[in-house]
């Protein structure tokens, strides 16, 4: 489909979903976000939903300026793919002892590990730059200095929430690894701490959403800001890396002889330097991901639909831009009120997977149809191929 303009604001808001199907609260951030003078464009995404100041689902592009809420809370979230030589019939009948088995190398929820992670103990994870990054923790907010030794622990953790491990099946029946994961507690610490700053600026009182707060170009604390998010950004990538290496490892030592394809990353909460109509712009993405023209991106349903992989088309209009999944449709205690546990073993039948009340805020009928979501960015990315899950870590 092509997008719709949202009427009523100063800066163009495309949206590549039908207006009239989007909650009011998410129309009137949208609206909000459009006022700020800052703002060049905004590109809404089919799995746009409420979030904190600024939507998820929503890709903002501001001149000299950025708002943290546009990148949210867990900078640097995002996803990674590999592809592995096995086929289906290579996997076992019963999935849950490979289950317990990466679920003991992979702490989830708020776990951590007991001891940091070694890298360079392990297959396949990058390892330069190691010790400059460890190093620039000292040029970090004061406020998150005591945090360091956990930070070090929980590099290498899923969390909780919509974060997930997966075993998936394409099209062909090969057998692919997903992993969707972001900065942890630290990130977290960061955004809230540089949110509070914000607040406080004197260009910020007069904004119809406080949260909306931004930091403007040439002024220190934006400095301080964009030091600490793309600090974030990379402990992000270097998480999912090292999950990567760690699950892999539990698959050679489960399934001798498994090879994997290079991995495909992406980031869906982090800000990038981008030039579009000629402007050099501050684009943040929050729950979208880049999809330039060839780039491989990843977009998921849940923990019962599958995912796709896809390719990007270079949509100009999006700010390069495709949904980062399908979304919620309902809040995490609205599912919990409408759902049960025999609910959600219907649903994720056939995976293996935790089916229990924890985790039932994240049954897949809250989230929006997939298939309907990529109908609305057919424009955006082109399907590589369609996965279906057969077994599923969360926290």
């Amino acid at each position: 489909m092509s997008y719709s303009l949202l009427p009523g604001t100063a800066a163009p808001v495309r949206m590549w979903t039908d207006p009239s199907t989007v909650d009011n609260g998410a129309l009137r951030q949208l609206r909000n976000i459009g006022a700020l003078p800052w703002v060049h464009g905004i590109a809404v995404m089919p799995d746009v939903h409420l979030g904190k100041g600024a939507t998820v689902g929503s890709v903002i592009a501001m001149r000299q300026a950025v708002a943290p809420a546009a990148v949210g809370v867990d900078i640097g979230c995002g996803m990674s793919a590999v592809r592995t030589s096995l086929t289906a019939a290579q996997l076992p009948d019963d999935l849950r002892s490979l289950r317990s088995a990466l679920e003991a190398a992979v702490p989830v929820g708020f776990a951590a590990h007991d001891e940091p992670v070694d890298p360079h103990r392990l297959w396949g994870v990058p390892t330069a730059g190691w010790a400059e990054f460890w190093r620039r923790f000292d040029d970090l907010h004061p406020g998150v200095q005591n945090r360091q030794a956990r930070a070090m622990k929980q590099l290498g953790t899923l969390g909780g929430g919509n974060h997930f491990g997966e075993l998936c099946i394409d099209t062909s029946d090969s057998v692919w690894l997903l992993l969707h994961s972001g900065s942890r507690n630290i990130g977290k610490e960061l955004a809230e701490r540089h949110m509070a700053v914000a607040r406080k600026l004197p260009h910020n009182a007069d904004l119809p959403d406080r949260d909306l707060a931004v930091f403007v170009a040439g002024t220190p604390e934006m400095a301080a800001y964009r030091r600490d998010l793309y600090w974030a950004q990379e402990y992000a990538r270097r998480n999912r890396e090292l999950m990567l290496a760690l699950i892999c490892g539990v698959l050679r030592t489960e399934l001798p002889g498994v090879r994997f394809d290079e991995p495909i990353s992406c980031h869906h909460n982090y800000v990038a330097e981008e030039t579009y109509d000629g402007v050099e712009l501050l684009v943040t993405r929050k729950g979208a991901i880049r999809a330039g023209r060839g780039e491989l991106g990843i977009i998921p349903g849940s923990m019962g639909t599958g995912s796709y992989i896809v390719r990007g088309l270079g949509n100009a209009d999006a700010f390069l831009s495709a949904s980062h999944g399908a979304g919620r449709r309902m809040s995490r205690t609205k599912a919990k009120q409408l759902y049960t546990e025999a609910d959600l073993a219907a649903q994720t039948a056939g995976i293996e997977c935790r089916k229990d009340a924890g985790v039932v805020d994240e049954i897949p009928a809250a989230y929006k149809d997939l298939d309907q979501v990529m109908a609305q960015q057919s424009d955006l990315v082109e399907v590589v191929q369609r996965l279906r899950q057969v077994l599923c870590i969360k926290g």
